[in-house]
């Protein structure tokens, strides 16, 4: 029988790393983006943007349906990160800065 080590499968998907923390407390503020990824949403009929960020030298994960973040988010060249933003409110939209 076959050891599943044989088959030397490797992990190409990077998993996030640190507590879930809410766009309110970070607006405004800077902080680095480390990576993100796209997928659909659990809440709404857009994709859910989760966001890899350090904040105050901690890493969190962010999560946002916002149209406007994916649009720019998705504009970022391959080898743009990691980056420093500020997430602002502007007329109930988030924007990168």
């Amino acid at each position: 029988m076959k050891s599943f080590s044989a088959f030397n499968i490797q992990i190409t998907q990077t998993t996030f790393t640190g507590d879930k923390i809410k766009i309110a407390k970070i607006l405004n503020r800077p902080i680095i983006i480390h990576d993100f990824k796209l997928g659909p949403s659990k809440h709404f009929k857009n994709e859910c943007l989760t966001l890899q960020i350090e904040y105050n030298g901690t890493k969190h994960i962010c999560f946002s349906g916002s149209s406007k973040l994916i649009e720019q988010i998705k504009q970022v060249p391959p080898d743009g990160l990691p980056f420093q933003a500020t997430i602002e409110k502007e007329d109930e939209m988030y924007l990168f800065t």
